[in-house]
């Protein structure tokens, strides 16, 4: 058995953009979904431009949206997966004195401390990263 040539730096630098392009496709479209599903209507997506609004500005909060957006049902769609950046977080939020915060986000890492490993909330435990990429 010979062992396979490695690809070179060019064509894995080509291979791995279009797959992030690929995956930045499915992205989008969930993001279009989760616009419209959060909207209630079609009609109503125009005011999701916020059109009196310094566009600048608009662009600025949808961005950090997205991003706390995308963190969060990151660690919400696997909690215990996270579970040691979500107590490290938990812990940076009451050293700090953000007391309301912390107590919200003990909510999540005080449930994770009791719930048996079993109960139903990782969807995917045991499953392989083929069967849940979509």
């Amino acid at each position: 058995m010979t062992t396979p040539t490695p690809p070179t730096v060019e064509h894995a630098d080509q291979a791995l953009a279009a797959r992030a392009s690929h995956s930045a496709e499915q992205i989008a479209g969930f993001l279009v979904l989760g616009q419209l599903d959060t909207v209630g209507r079609p009609d109503k997506l125009p005011h999701d431009l916020w059109p009196d609004h310094d566009p600048v500005v608009v662009q600025a909060v949808w961005d950090r949206a997205l991003a706390v957006g995308y963190r969060a049902g990151l660690h919400a769609s696997r909690p215990r997966f996270h579970r040691d950046t979500l107590d490290r977080l938990r812990g940076v939020l009451e050293e700090a004195g953000w007391h309301a915060m912390a107590v919200r986000a003990a909510a999540v890492t005080d449930l994770l401390a009791v719930t048996p490993v079993d109960d139903g909330l990782d969807a995917h435990a045991g499953v392989g990263v083929a069967e849940v990429i979509w």
